[in-house]
């Protein structure tokens, strides 16, 4: 698949199973992430990788951040938490690392960050690797960060869900571009 395919036709995969990226197809998604924007070079990311038993210690700390905010919360509630990094075989938390630079706000780093998990999203996707880009509560939650080994400066920017495709893809209705590029000045 060339780059202007794989930009075009990508697109979030909900249903993912079956055994995570490894080998090679790892090695390249991992890789494409270290070609983001990076002004300065500062390299302002890094990343987790969770497979295995570890999302189960993943689970765990949601379920200690949901106990944490709401004490009463249900066990069901509870479950859903813990099942939340099961969806997928693999998990790639992607951290940026924000750190003091006269030329780069932090607010760029952050982008940055996220620029390396577009790069990897499209990585999947070219390989044939279903992939979701998921946050939500957790993603900022001080007990996950904490629980992940986070230092001072660092923030989720999201959870990447790697592994085989499982069921059918939902179509995702093409988009105008003049809808959204416009001349300036006009």
């Amino acid at each position: 698949m060339d780059a202007l395919e794989a930009l075009h036709t990508r697109v979030s995969v909900g249903r993912l199973g079956g055994e995570p990226p490894s080998g090679d197809v790892l090695e390249q998604i991992c890789r494409a992430a270290l070609r983001a924007p990076d002004h300065a070079m500062l390299r302002p990311w890094r990343f987790l990788r969770i497979a295995g038993e570890g999302r189960e210690r993943l689970g765990d700390l949601f379920v200690e951040a949901t106990r944490h905010d709401e004490p009463e919360a249900s066990q069901a509630a509870l479950n859903k938490a813990a099942g939340k990094p099961l969806r997928a075989p693999m998990i790639i938390v992607a951290i940026a690392r924000k750190q003091p630079h006269d030329k780069v706000p932090e607010v760029e780093q952050v982008i940055s960050a996220g620029a390396a998990v577009q790069n990897m999203l499209i990585a999947c996707h070219a390989l044939g690797v279903g992939a979701m880009w998921r946050t939500g509560g957790m993603a900022y939650h001080a007990i996950v960060e904490q629980g992940l080994g986070l230092d001072v400066g660092e923030s989720i920017v999201g959870f990447l869900y790697a592994g085989e495709i499982e069921g059918r893809i939902k179509p995702v209705p093409e988009l105008a571009v003049g809808d959204y590029f416009a001349e300036w000045p006009a």
